[in-house]
């Protein structure tokens, strides 16, 4: 009987073994994970033994500890699957930002760790293991918490809990001002050139105006379509993650006041008022949907403009600078028309060299010549070009 039974056992063991699932790629994958984790606790740690903020100094321990419970995920996934879990070291580069935190401070750094934790931000997406312990919201959450550090951004107990939770005190920035000028100022110069380059090479008074008609179609509309997908992108993008904001504030409301908490020691309150502040912002979901974005995502509702507005504007904008150059030609034609053309053109760069004295503070007469010289440089350059080529070419 032994000898019919042994064999019949040592082969059921063999296709057993032959049909255990492989494990060595769920393995390498757990271990690097593993290491990275090793890496993020010992740089929260570092930078919290560098820093002389207690507040922020807490949010570092906090961090840490969010990245020690990563550690043992991986660690238990590692036993698991029968491996042995590896002890790891930190790594070379988190020695070398933590020497520097400690000489530099942490706030050199910062911009270091924030480029980091947004690069890993998408490291967890697609593995099931750290899906389903959340750990995609925890990196996203780290990300965002140190770009709200870096930014230096240290606000007073007033500041956070009345103006910036309650909306109230929004100031204007002037960015459409700003971008109307410079999108006159594009379709100026660079209507200019074109028409100086045509006009060099003197092939007629309405092959000059064609152009300069043609750039200006040309380059309005594309301001328009650029500025319409940008726009666009932006609040779709905005939407999207209001979306995922609101849907994590429904379901885990415990870790986004958690987080809130955190952002708000990061700006300079104590745990006890960032505690208060981030408990009164969740109990009004409206209140906090809006307040989780701004503080987390860095947008606003400013941030969602009508595309078709900024498509209209720039379209408009753009055409205003570059009619300038071509009016002349309606009158004038040959050396007269240049020279109208320029002359229009130079009235035009110089008022936007004064306009644009209101974002940099230097006096009006340097601004306007320096963007007088600046464009009528460039129209030079092409009207030589097209001189050039037009002997070359006979016209």
């Amino acid at each position: 009987m032994p000898a019919v039974h042994v064999p019949r056992l040592a082969y059921t063991f063999r296709v057993t073994a032959e049909h255990q699932p492989d494990r060595s790629a769920d393995i390498k994958r757990y271990r690097s994970n593993l290491r990275e984790e090793v890496d993020g606790a010992a740089l929260y740690r570092l930078l919290a033994r560098a820093e002389n903020d207690p507040h922020l100094c807490a949010v570092y321990e906090r961090l840490a500890e969010s990245e020690d419970r990563h550690v043992e995920l991986w660690e238990r996934k590692l036993r698991e699957a029968g491996a042995e879990v590896p002890s790891f070291r930190p790594s070379f580069r988190v020695k070398f930002i933590g020497w520097l935190a400690r000489r530099l401070g942490t706030a050199a750094v910062s911009p270091i760790v924030t480029r980091m934790e947004v690069a890993a931000t998408g490291m967890y997406d697609d593995q099931p293991e750290a899906v389903e312990a959340n750990l995609p919201a925890d990196e996203r959450s780290h990300a965002r918490l140190f770009r709200e550090i870096s930014s230096g951004n240290r606000a007073s107990r007033a500041q956070v809990d009345i103006a910036r939770i309650e909306g109230r005190h929004r100031a204007a920035n002037g960015n459409a001002l700003r971008a109307a000028v410079l999108g006159a100022n594009d379709g100026l110069v660079s209507n200019l050139s074109l028409v100086m380059g045509v006009a060099g090479a003197d092939p007629g008074r309405d092959v000059v105006l064609l152009s300069g008609i043609a750039g200006l179609l040309a380059g309005s509309l594309s301001m328009a379509l650029g500025e319409w997908i940008s726009v666009r992108s932006s609040t779709e993008a905005l939407e999207r993650q209001l979306a995922i904001e609101k849907e994590e504030l429904e379901n885990m409301p415990e870790e986004e006041e958690a987080e809130l908490t955190l952002i708000y020691q990061a700006k300079g309150l104590s745990e006890a008022d960032a505690r208060a502040t981030a408990k009164r912002i969740i109990s009004n979901p409206e209140i906090a949907l809006s307040t989780l974005a701004r503080e987390e995502l860095g947008m606003t509702e400013d941030d969602s403009g009508s595309a078709w507005v900024a498509a209209v504007t720039s379209f408009l904008t753009f055409s205003i600078g570059a009619i300038l150059p071509v009016l002349p030609w309606l009158v004038f034609s040959g050396y007269a028309g240049v020279a109208a053309s320029a002359a229009a053109s130079g009235v035009g760069l110089f008022l936007v060299g004064t306009i644009i004295t209101l974002y940099t503070g230097r006096s009006v007469l340097f601004s306007g010549m320096r963007m007088l010289g600046f464009g009528l440089a460039a129209a030079a350059i092409t009207f030589g070009i097209g001189k050039l080529i037009g002997v070359s070419t006979g016209v």
